[in-house]
């Protein structure tokens, strides 16, 4: 599982080990790591090291140390490397020294030509602008350079996070450097996990550099295979349809029956024994999947379940939803259930629920604008949670998922663009409301279903436009790709 802390968790620990070690190692450590990075980079792009071009964009601070040095190591290795400052008087001094005596070179001292000409001709460009402390954009000066690199067909590495975007948050307000390949030290940051600063990062590599961080108290996490795999149910000798568990689906309408039919593919590949389905598009279901149970009761006589996934669908449909919170079973709701779902009887449910909007649904829920969400997922996912006493997944480029009680929120690394089509949402409720009804917890089933929706869009379109029940009928390899099989 990866982890990723916040700013202040990572400056705390960086304080306690640096007290532990000679002064400037765990820079030397960082700086390392990070050349070892632009090194493979190099080989890729420009076919070595020894004659590259390589331009440092350095800042104040700590990360522009980090630049320096790497720099420095390049250089050493041949490499033609230039360091732009932005800050002269504010430069790491002994960083710059290194680079120096190595045999690099600061540009308008001796340097030919300007930054952004510099840059133009670069094989790569590192940035160390901003460090993981900074918010609010690029200041104006560097923004030219940002957007010299930007034009380049120069390889961008950042140092740490890209310049710009908001470590803790995942916020971009303002210019941003845009990165080819993020290189971070100690941990993840949240901003490298969750867009939209997430589209600025590139690849990711993580460079380990011994910070003590604590067990607990971690802002994100990310499954894994292996993660996922401990996760998902396995029948046992004795297991029959019952044991497995049974999933209600209280879904669509006389207008929308395919949201019915789609929920149910995607609850029948997710782990629970049967499928039990209450609602008007009983022979649309019945027609497509006859292992389906299908009743005409309404929720409260339909017979025992042990989750239900209410709303895909469902119209104007408020007395179904009504029941449905009603139950003492977990309950997932989604796409018109979050409408018509009463907040207070949300909140006065003892069973786990578990909501799953998409950032309109979520921003009609918070009464803010939809770009608002967007531009702040985290913080958005954690009000939904606290606001409803519910386990929430915010679905979109990056699926969160947090819990009703707090705690880490789980991001997905999984999906893929092609996902954002017609009736995936549908599947994806189906298919958590299975893992539900299978015994797990709300966000184990948002955060494990969300990775396996994910995984067989990826393996559905493959490049291509793909169709949700393409999606649905992709969720047994991802399953079984999950667990070696």
């Amino acid at each position: 599982m990866r982890t990723a802390y916040r700013v202040e968790t990572v400056r705390n620990a960086e304080r306690e080990l640096m007290a532990r070690l000679p002064e400037g190692a765990l820079m030397q450590r960082a700086a390392a790591g990070l050349a070892a990075a632009c090194t493979e980079v190099l080989g890729r792009a420009a076919g070595r090291v020894y004659g590259s071009r390589v331009v440092l964009l350095v800042g104040s601070g700590d990360n522009g140390g980090d630049a320096l040095y790497a720099g420095a190591r390049l250089a050493r290795r041949g490499a033609g490397v230039t360091a732009v400052l932005l800050s002269p008087e504010r430069a790491h001094g002994a960083g710059l020294a290194a680079l120096r005596r190595a045999g690099g070179r600061v540009a308008g001292d001796g340097a030919s030509g300007s930054p952004e000409e510099l840059i133009a001709r670069a094989d790569l460009v590192l940035d160390g602008i901003v460090g993981i402390g900074g918010a609010g954009g690029l200041r104006k000066e560097a923004v030219p350079l940002a957007d010299a690199a930007a034009r380049s067909r120069a390889a961008v590495v950042a140092v740490d996070l890209p310049s710009g975007v908001d470590a803790d948050t995942g916020r971009v307000r303002g210019d941003v450097v845009r990165a080819d390949l993020t290189v971070t030290f100690g941990t993840h940051k949240p901003g490298l996990l969750i867009d939209p600063a997430r589209e600025y990062a590139g690849s990711v590599r993580l460079v380990d550099i011994g910070l003590p961080l604590p067990r607990e108290g971690a802002e994100l996490e990310a499954l894994q295979h292996a993660d996922v795999a401990r996760l998902l149910p396995v029948p046992a000798a004795e297991s029959d349809k019952y044991r497995r568990g049974v999933v209600g689906i209280a879904a669509g309408s006389a207008r929308y029956p395919g949201a019915a039919v789609l929920a149910v593919s995607g609850a029948l590949r997710g782990g629970a024994g049967a499928v039990r389905y209450v609602g008007p598009a009983g022979d649309a279901v019945i027609a497509r999947f006859p292992e389906t149970l299908v009743s005409d009761r309404g929720p409260e006589r339909a017979g025992r379940v042990q989750a239900w996934v209410v709303g895909p669908g469902a119209g104007d449909d408020a007395a179904t939803v009504a029941q449905v919170l009603a139950a003492e079973v977990p309950v997932l709701i989604d796409a018109d259930g979050l409408r018509l779902a009463d907040a207070e009887a949300v909140r006065a449910r003892t069973a786990p629920t578990l909501m799953t909007p998409h950032a309109g649904e979520a921003a009609a829920l918070l009464g803010v604008g939809r770009a608002e969400v967007e531009g702040a997922r985290l913080d958005s996912v954690r009000e939904l949670a606290a606001r409803y006493g519910a386990t929430v997944l915010l679905k979109g480029s990056t699926t969160l998922v947090a819990g009703a009680r707090g705690g880490p929120v789980r991001v997905n690394a999984t999906g893929t663009s092609w996902l954002a089509t017609a009736g995936s949402g549908d599947v994806l409720s189906g298919l958590a409301g299975s893992l539900l009804a299978a015994g797990l917890s709300a966000v184990d089933a948002g955060s494990a279903g969300a990775y396996l929706h994910g995984l067989a869009g990826r393996f559905a379109s493959e490049g291509a436009p793909a169709g949700a029940h393409d999606v649905a009928a992709a969720i047994p390899r991802a399953w079984r790709d999950v667990r070696g099989e």
